[in-house]
């Protein structure tokens, strides 16, 4: 007879001999692997079970950070004086480069609409415009038009964003936020800017990585230089670090006079490797394209206008590509 045990009370509690016995399993720890190679592949273990913890959606992601995202070459045509050829630069500059097979678009900033008109598009009769843009956040996508290149097209209501922006929060960046909807889709975006260093300026500024600053081979327009030297690096330190001058790039060159020529050696003089070593230089061909309503390359390709677009395209091609 087997002895009697103790119950919990405290009394003796005789156990049946005939009874069968209990047979106690250990459960295993949650994380041990067992013994049994062929119970192991059966059993799924604890880990399985376990939902991933957050640790992993962190790896996740930083992989997806990591990978390389492909962003638009964004570059500014600015000079505070006007009659510098800023936009007849945004729109061949523009055109040289789709000729070499880059993807591009131009964003007519100036409220003249000049860059829209010429693309044969009548300023008046757009019915949305970058004013919608950086006013209204409009998709930039929407008043984008295909012509010889793609163009953000102006409209005259542009002359009083800069007003309606005023107590808008942000609003020197309104610019860039837009062109982020489009930065995968282009290698080039030229933006033309007005004739000064307003808030439209500013934006042009911002959302830019380089600036090209067309100057008239003549004294007095050279003198704004020093003021957009000044505009830029308030731009650098509040607003825009990445963003630097190109170069600066001689126009409407009279190779003929000398004035022109000691222009053009004050400007060196004064800024060296930063001056353009091409040189645009008067021709009818400027002033005849846009009634036509096309670019210098396509109104006549073969004239030496036209190639003096494409040796800066070259130019500046070849800059990016040395750095």
């Amino acid at each position: 007879m087997v002895p009697p045990t103790t119950s919990p009370a405290g009394e003796a509690v005789e156990v049946d001999a005939e009874a069968p016995a209990v047979e106690v399993v250990e459960e295993p720890a949650l994380n041990a692997e067992a013994e049994d190679e062929e119970e192991g592949d059966a059993r799924m273990k604890a880990i399985d079970l376990i939902a991933p913890t957050r640790l992993d959606f962190l790896k996740e992601k930083e992989a997806a950070e990591e990978e390389p995202v492909k962003t638009a070459e964004v570059i500014a045509f600015a000079n505070q004086k006007g009659g510098v050829a800023k936009t007849t630069t945004t729109l061949n500059l523009a055109v040289a480069f789709a000729e070499s097979g880059y993807r591009v678009l131009c964003i007519d900033l100036d409220p003249q609409g000049n860059l829209t008109m010429s693309q044969g598009i009548d300023p008046d009769k757009v019915e949305k415009s970058l004013y919608d843009v950086l006013v209204n956040d409009m998709p930039i996508s929407e008043i984008i038009v295909k012509r010889e290149i793609d163009i953000a097209v102006a409209s005259i209501d542009l002359a009083g964003a800069e007003i309606a922006m005023s107590t808008k929060i942000g609003r020197e960046r309104s610019l860039e936020k837009a062109l982020k909807e489009v930065h995968g889709e282009y290698d080039f975006v030229c933006i033309d800017t007005p004739p000064s260093l307003g808030l439209l300026t500013i934006n042009a500024l911002t959302a830019a990585n380089k600036v090209i600053v067309p100057v008239q081979c003549e004294y007095l327009s050279m003198r704004g230089l020093v003021q957009l030297q000044n505009t830029l690096r308030m731009i650098q330190e509040n607003l825009n670090p990445d963003v630097r001058i190109e170069g600066i790039l001689p126009t409407m060159l009279d190779t003929r006079t000398i004035h022109a020529k000691e222009a053009v050696e004050i400007l060196e003089e004064n800024f060296g490797d930063l001056v353009f070593q091409s040189r645009i230089k008067k021709a009818i061909k400027f002033a005849e394209a846009p009634v036509k309503g096309s670019s210098v390359l396509k109104y006549d390709s073969d004239s030496s206008a036209a190639n003096y677009y494409r040796e800066l395209a070259k130019e500046v091609l070849s800059h990016g590509s040395s750095q």
